[in-house]
């Protein structure tokens, strides 16, 4: 494994990367090295993080977490655009399906470390192969139906997968939550820990992961994930398209 550091890890401003000798790369969202918030640039660069992590063979597996005491609770909306105009909302479609695809296309396993409340991009933790939460975790999906605008852009899959139908419908139609215990108990979440607790477990699961053949690990996150691949690939192209249409509607609203 090469010893010398990446550009791509310091090329993203809200991601923070470090990596063992053992090629567990640790992905940190942060916004001014506190707590993230969600912006138009880490839509941007998050896919793009995603590609190049993807293509470098020295890391072996993923972690992902978020800064403090939460995974990611904020959003800033109007740093996303105009989302009522079509060519923004296409480049929008664009980093939301490469994200998602590329999310779920890793060829390594994938584990979160979910350092409490997240409300923005739950898919992003609840898609991992393994997902280890503080118990002061709580899920939630807080930017669509507060913003009036379809969950299409892969949230509504990963609960769907994570959750089951029925639940994840309930959940989405009544903005409803959940905590770390719940997501336990429903099979979404692997193990829920102390807070102080919850980065040091998903990477020691993360090196025993490693030191197995790379081969078996590449492949095994291949072969577990055909199935939420093939309905991201199906699911995000009309999904984004009817969250687009619902965005272009606002600018028509009676206020």
């Amino acid at each position: 494994m090469t010893t010398s550091t990446p550009a791509y890890f310091s090329a993203f401003e809200n991601l923070a990367m470090t990596r063992t000798d053992s090629g567990v790369l640790t992905v940190r969202f942060h916004t001014d090295g506190g707590p993230a918030t969600f912006t138009g640039r880490m839509h941007t660069d998050f896919p793009r993080a995603l590609y190049e992590i993807g293509d470098d063979r020295d890391n072996r597996v993923l972690v992902l977490t978020g800064t403090g005491d939460r995974f990611m609770t904020d959003i800033d909306g109007a740093g996303l655009g105009d989302i009522t105009r079509p060519a923004n909302w296409d480049r929008t479609i664009c980093e939301g399906r490469r994200v998602m695809q590329r999310l779920v296309d890793l060829e390594m396993p994938v584990i979160a470390a979910v350092n409490g409340p997240v409300s923005v991009h739950s898919e992003y933790a609840l898609l991992s192969d393994i997902v280890v939460a503080a118990d002061t975790t709580v899920f939630s999906d807080f930017p669509h139906l507060t913003f009036g605008i379809v969950p299409g852009d892969g949230v509504h899959i990963a609960w769907e997968e994570a959750l089951g139908l029925n639940r994840a419908r309930y959940l989405t139609l009544t903005q409803g939550s959940f905590t770390a215990e719940q997501a336990e108990r429903w099979g979404a979440v692997a193990e829920v820990l102390p807070l102080d607790k919850v980065l040091a477990r998903a990477q020691e699961l993360a090196e025993q992961l490693a030191a197995k053949p790379q081969l078996l690990t590449r492949y095994l996150a291949v072969t577990l994930r055909q199935r939420v691949s093939r309905r991201m690939a199906e699911g995000t192209v009309l999904g984004m398209a009817l969250e687009g249409l619902t965005a272009a509607d606002l600018a028509h609203q009676q206020k």
